[in-house]
This record gives structure tokens, C-alpha cells and sequence, in this order.
């Protein structure tokens, strides 16, 4: 079992950043491939990164509408994953979920909303 809970979410303007968290509990977190998903209100909920695991060399992805202003890391001594976004647009606004790949773990979300 993993329990999964994310933070970080808030309205910013276009041009923003903002850091989501995702805090794991239940199990090995540095055992464990990780990844960032959103859903956007009446859209199907999106893959957007991906980080492998490993001490010191993690493989990273990153969709490409994302690619080049996230960056997906992880912190396993706190068993805590991260999202910075940087240059938020609006069509970033989304809830978004952390989730351990292949699996049934879902964190609850948490709401970006980029706007003026």
C-alpha cells in the first residue's frame, strides 16, 4: 500500500510558477518509478512527467506541451516528489494527481488554476 498526497496548488498569473509536492507513505519510496498526471475541467486526465528511481542517476521524461518549463524531481530521504513549474499558461490549469506507474496509487489532487 501507498498513500500518496499532493500539495503546492494555487491560482497564479500567466508567466507564474508555482512547486507541487507529493508526499508518499506506506512503502519504499526510493523503490518506486513516479510520475505527474492533470486533468483539466472536461478533458481526460494526462500523463505529464515521469521520474525513475535511482540514488544518483534518475531518468527523467516530460510530455512535450510541458517539456522545457517543468521539472519533475524527488527527494527520497523525504520521501517527497516535486513538480516546478515555471511560465504557467492558462491552459496548465488543471487538478493534478502524482501516481505510482502501473499501479492503483492516486494521490487526491491538487488545483492549479493559471488566470489574470
Amino acid at each position: 500500500q501507498v498513500q500518496l498526497v499532493e500539495s503546492g496548488g494555487a491560482l497564479v498569473q500567466p508567466g507564474g510558477s508555482l512547486r507541487l509536492s507529493c508526499a508518499a507513505s506506506g512503502s519504499d519510496f526510493s523503490t518506486l518509478n513516479m510520475a505527474w498526471y492533470r486533468q483539466a475541467p472536461g478533458r481526460q486526465r494526462e500523463w505529464v512527467a515521469r521520474i525513475s528511481t535511482g540514488t544518483f542517476t534518475q531518468y527523467v521524461s516530460y510530455a512535450d506541451s510541458v517539456k522545457g518549463r517543468f521539472t519533475i524531481s524527488r527527494d527520497n530521504a523525504k520521501k517527497t516528489m516535486f513538480l516546478q513549474m515555471n511560465s504557467l499558461k492558462p491552459e496548465d490549469t488543471a487538478v493534478y494527481y502524482c501516481n505510482v506507474p502501473d499501479t492503483p496509487y492516486w494521490g487526491q489532487g491538487t488545483s492549479v488554476t493559471v488566470s489574470s
